[in-house]
Parts: structure tokens; C-alpha cells; sequence
């Protein structure tokens, strides 16, 4: 599967447990998801920067049953979105605490991202989070 060029770099980072975020190059200002152009300054001077990996966890969601196709394998497994440090908000998957177990997750917690291996990144090629001091 070829991937559209707007996020190849995005899980080119992945994959070397790097989490990039799209910076503009004319205003200076983070955003995310990829796009082809700033939302804030309309300029296409797009490139990417490594984001610290931390951020506040807003939402959440363990998936138990009914999971996308292609993705059944993974059941049980947590999604959620993160604002990060730099301001813009990603969605994630998050590590449980335990097997099967999310239990202590809460909105409002302190989350961290957690660099996967290439393999992994090819098979799920999303950010992954855990709490942070986890």
C-alpha cells in the first residue's frame, strides 16, 4: 500500500520512535493532523518537528468488541485523544496497565508517548501512549 505523502513522514518518525508534528515554516505555529496547508497563516511552508511526547489525556475509549475492520485482532484495546505540551491534540492508542486492564486511566492525566518498534509501527502505525511515570 502506497501512503499518501502527507503523513509518510509522520510513520517514517514512528517507525524510529520518534513522534513528529507538522510545524509551519512562515508562522511558527504547530497543528495537527497533517494538512496541506497552516490553519492559522494559510501558507504551504509545512514541515515537520519532534514533539516532546507529553500531553494531557482528554478522552478516551476501550474498545472490547465491534473494532474496525482489520483491527479485530487487537480486542480489547484503548484509543484515545492527547493534547500535547505544544498545543495541538492527536489521537492515540494507549498502553494498559495491565493486560487487558485500563482501569486507571483517567481524563486529565498526565500521558507519555512510548517509541514502538518498526514491525509494530507497520502493523498499527499510530502514536502510543501511557500514563505518565508509567
Amino acid at each position: 500500500m502506497t501512503l499518501p505523502v502527507i503523513v509518510t513522514e509522520f510513520r517514517e518518525g514512528l517507525a524510529k520512535g520518534e513522534l513528529l508534528i507538522q510545524q509551519c515554516g512562515d508562522c511558527g505555529k504547530p497543528n495537527m493532523w497533517p494538512r496541506y496547508a497552516c490553519p492559522h497563516c494559510q501558507s504551504e511552508n509545512l514541515g515537520w518537528a519532534a514533539s516532546g511526547g507529553a500531553g494531557t489525556l482528554h478522552s478516551f475509549c476501550v474498545l472490547r468488541q465491534g473494532a474496525p475492520e482489520g483491527h479485530e485482532e487487537d480486542l480489547p484495546y484503548a484509543i484515545g485523544v492527547v493534547k500535547l505540551d505544544e498545543g495541538v491534540q492527536i489521537a492515540v492508542r494507549l498502553e494498559p496497565d495491565a493486560p487487558e486492564d485500563w482501569s486507571s486511566y483517567q481524563c486529565d492525566d498526565r500521558v507519555e508517548f512510548v517509541a514502538k518498534d518498526a514491525a509494530h509501527i507497520a502493523r498499527r502505525p499510530c502514536a502510543t501512549f501511557r500514563r505518565a511515570g508509567s
